[in-house]
């Protein structure tokens, strides 16, 4: 198995900075709220879909260690336990 060369904070703040800077103004669209996304942090390659595993091993298919960033699209968080999930999108 191998393994992301990026750190989980490097991964995180590249993934936030894709999706906030270049990916949500296409992709926060009112049939994507909800949705999950998974961004490739190394090549901005993203996957929308209703299954956080799906959409990563989609990116996977093209690079088995693809440091993957995901998030809920329109949402504060990915899952809540317990709490809520914030909606951020309107």
């Amino acid at each position: 198995m191998s393994y992301p060369k990026l750190s989980g904070e490097e991964i995180t703040k590249r993934g936030k900075e894709l999706y906030e800077n270049k990916i949500l103004p296409l992709v926060e669209t009112a049939e994507n709220i909800g949705k999950i996304i998974s961004i490739n942090v190394e090549t901005g390659e993203y996957k929308i879909g209703d299954d956080l595993i799906i959409t990563s091993r989609k990116i996977q298919t093209k690079q088995v260690d693809a440091p993957i960033w995901a998030g809920r699209i329109g949402f504060n968080a990915v899952y809540a336990v317990g709490g809520t999930l914030i909606r951020t999108a309107q």
